[in-house]
């Protein structure tokens, strides 16, 4: 099991950036997928999940800014991340999750600073 993410990096507070997450190694498609961020010292946030029947979910702090996808086809899971503010800022992991297994993958970093 593989998940690798990308996309992340440095943005502007109000800005924009999507993050990916390449999934290998298992039926993708079969798997429930999240993302979950954590900001040094503090434990981790879940953010937002997508079911494998495509039903989404997110953390109050980012309803109406964040939009989960997925394509089965490729194998890819993405965030869209809108209207970003600093306290967005934080490691973010993709995960992948069915019959109690999680598998994570190694996190990347988006900074919201001016």
């Amino acid at each position: 099991v593989q998940l690798v993410e990308s996309g992340g990096g440095l943005v502007q507070p109000g800005g924009s950036l999507r993050l990916s997450c390449a999934a290998s190694g298992f039926p993708f498609s079969d798997y429930d997928m999240g993302w979950a961020r954590q900001v040094p010292g503090k434990g981790l946030e879940w953010v937002s999940g997508i079911y494998s029947d495509g039903r989404t979910h997110y953390a109050n702090s980012v309803k109406g800014r964040f939009t989960i996808s997925r394509d089965n086809a490729n194998n890819t899971m993405y965030l869209q991340m809108d209207s970003l503010k600093p306290e967005d800022t934080a490691t973010y992991y993709c995960s992948a999750e069915r019959s109690g297994m999680t598998y994570w993958g190694e996190g990347i970093l988006v900074t919201v600073s001016s």
